[in-house]
């Protein structure tokens, strides 16, 4: 019963799954099965069906896709204790990235099937998830009309401080990731880094950032909300 326990924690830590109420998340827990992965071993494609919720025990899964040009973006970069695939575990439509394996991987995974079966047994669990989505869909078109109104330098700032929470201060991210996670072009990223490194805050290296002073970089508003929402693919 370990992994169930395991993934209930980790449900309740999700800003989605947290408002279900404990019962709800523990009767979901139990569906877990798990699942690893070998270093650069793909666990889905874009396209593939939506049909599973994951949550990383340990390692870590590099959602990515591919530019008009053909190159590889990573997209987001998922460890400990990230769940993913929440919308498609309730949509079951494709995948919109890939997700591989960055390093030996531990994942609990609740399959859509049987995820919908316990919505058939607990109709109560269905009525709050519609709920908790239309609490979801309101509270990211805030968060969109924000963050389109704030400069690149907090928009930068803010990626590369939750990065660095997640992953360390030492950040194998390439410039040209960089500007697709803020929206701008990899030309005014770059003019920003190096005005940070300039400063000492940042060291640059190839495809590599270390961060040496986060709080310099940003420092969020007392009131701010939750962190930065992970991409559901």
């Amino acid at each position: 019963m370990a992994g169930p326990h395991n993934l209930a924690l980790l449900l309740k830590a999700n800003p989605f799954f947290a408002g279900l109420g404990s019962e709800a998340i523990e009767a979901i827990a139990i569906l877990c099965v798990s699942k690893r992965l070998d270093a650069g071993e793909t666990l889905f494609l874009k396209g593939d069906p939506g049909d599973a919720l994951y949550a990383v025990r340990r390692g870590q899964i590099r959602i990515a896709t591919s530019g008009p040009s053909g190159r590889r973006l990573t997209l987001n970069l998922l460890g400990p204790g990230d769940v993913f695939g929440e919308v498609a575990l309730l949509d079951g439509r494709p995948r919109t990235a890939d997700a591989v394996a960055t390093e030996p991987t531990e994942l609990y995974t609740v399959l859509r099937r049987d995820f919908f079966n316990l919505l058939e047994r607990r109709p109560s669990v269905a009525v709050r998830i519609i709920e908790l989505l239309c609490e979801r869909i309101r509270w990211m078109s805030l968060r969109m009309e924000e963050r389109s109104l704030l400069p690149l330098e907090t928009r930068l700032a803010q990626r590369l401080v939750a990065l660095s929470e997640d992953f360390g201060h030492e950040l194998h991210v390439s410039q040209e990731e960089l500007a697709v996670f803020v929206g701008a072009s990899r030309e005014s990223v770059n003019r920003q880094l190096q005005t940070w490194r300039r400063l000492g805050w940042i060291e640059l290296s190839r495809n590599c950032i270390r961060v040496l002073h986060p709080s310099c970089l940003y420092r969020p508003p007392a009131d701010e909300g939750e962190a930065l929402t992970r991409d559901s693919v």
